[in-house]
C-alpha cells in the first residue's frame, strides 16, 4: 500500500497496521484530505491478508477534536444539499469501512477525544484511553444532531439509550474515568503505559485466530438488527464455517500437544 499523505501509517511484522493522526497543532483536527485518505485506506486494507489488527491514534495530546473549524466547517457554508449530502455521506462511509474491516480495530485514546474523533473511536473495536483522554459528542453545541457517523445506531448499544441520549442531547465532555465506568471505554491507563497497554493488546489480539475474531465481528455487526431466532440460525452458520477452517484444528492439537497454539 502507498505511504498516506495525510497521517502516519506503519505496519509491523505481526500483522499490526497503525495509523497516526499527525496534526498535533490543530489536536488533529480532520480535513477533507484526511476524511478521504483514512476511508480509502480502511476500504483497502479491508483486502490485505497480512493486516491482522489496525490501531489508530494520534499524536501530540489530542487523539482527534472533530473537524477542523477552517478547513470543513467553514467551507460547507458554500455547499448547497447535494454538497453537504456528499461530505455526510462521506464521513458515514467512513465508519462502515471502519465496521466493515475483518481485523480488529483498536482506538488508542492519547487525549482529547471529539465530535468525528468520538465517532471513529466509536466504531473501533477496542477503546483504550489514557487518563486524560476526554471524550464528547458535541455536535448538539454548535447546531448539528447528535445523530452524526452512526453516534445515534451505535452509542445505545455500548452505553444503553439514557446513557446515548445524555452525551448526545447535551454534548458535554466526559472524563476518561467515567466513560469506562459506563462502558464506553474498555480500560483507562495512565499516559505512559499508553503506548504499552495498546501493543500488548494488538500483539495478542494478532496472535489469536484471525478468522474466527473476522467471523465475530462479521456477526456483532449482523446481529445488532436481527431477532433471536434469526441470529441463531447465523451463529450456527458461522460457527459451522470456523469449524472447518485450519485454526480450529490447530486449537485442538496445540491442547492436545500441550503447547501453545500458532494460527494460520
Amino acid at each position: 500500500m502507498n505511504a498516506p499523505k495525510t497521517f502516519n501509517y506503519d505496519q509491523s511484522k505481526t500483522g499490526v497496521a497503525t495509523i497516526t493522526l499527525n496534526r498535533p497543532e490543530r489536536l488533529n483536527a480532520l480535513t477533507f484530505d484526511v476524511y478521504h485518505e483514512l476511508t480509502d485506506t480502511f476500504a483497502r486494507l479491508r483486502n490485505d491478508p497480512q493486516i491482522r489488527v489496525v490501531v489508530i491514534t494520534g499524536s501530540g495530546r489530542g487523539f482527534c477534536s472533530g473537524g477542523d473549524v477552517h478547513d470543513i466547517i467553514g467551507e460547507l457554508f458554500k455547499r448547497d444539499m447535494n454538497g453537504l449530502l456528499e461530505f455526510t455521506s462521506l464521513t458515514c462511509e467512513l465508519i462502515k469501512n471502519i465496521r466493515l474491516l475483518p481485523a480488529a480495530v483498536i482506538a488508542s485514546l492519547n487525549g482529547i477525544t471529539a465530535g468525528a474523533g468520538a465517532c471513529i473511536a466509536l466504531a473501533a473495536d477496542f477503546r483504550i484511553a489514557c487518563e486524560e483522554a476526554r471524550i464528547a459528542f458535541l455536535f448538539v453545541k454548535v447546531g448539528l444532531s447528535g445523530a452524526d457517523m452512526g453516534a445515534a445506531y451505535l452509542l445505545p448499544k455500548l452505553v444503553g439509550l439514557a446513557k446515548a441520549t445524555e452525551l448526545l442531547f447535551l454534548g458535554d465532555f466526559i472524563s476518561a474515568k467515567e466513560a469506562e465506568r459506563i462502558g464506553l471505554y474498555n480500560r483507562v491507563v495512565p499516559g505512559a503505559d499508553l503506548i504499552a497497554a495498546t501493543s500488548e493488546l494488538a500483539e495478542q489480539l494478532a496472535a489469536g485466530p484471525t478468522f474466527a475474531i473476522a467471523k465475530t465481528k462479521e456477526m456483532l455487526n449482523r446481529e445488532l438488527d436481527m431477532s433471536l431466532a434469526a441470529a441463531l440460525s447465523c451463529e450456527a452458520q458461522a460457527q459451522a464455517l470456523c469449524m472447518q477452517h485450519p485454526d480450529y484444528r490447530e486449537a485442538y492439537e496445540a491442547f492436545v500437544g500441550k503447547r501453545e497454539p500458532k494460527f494460520k
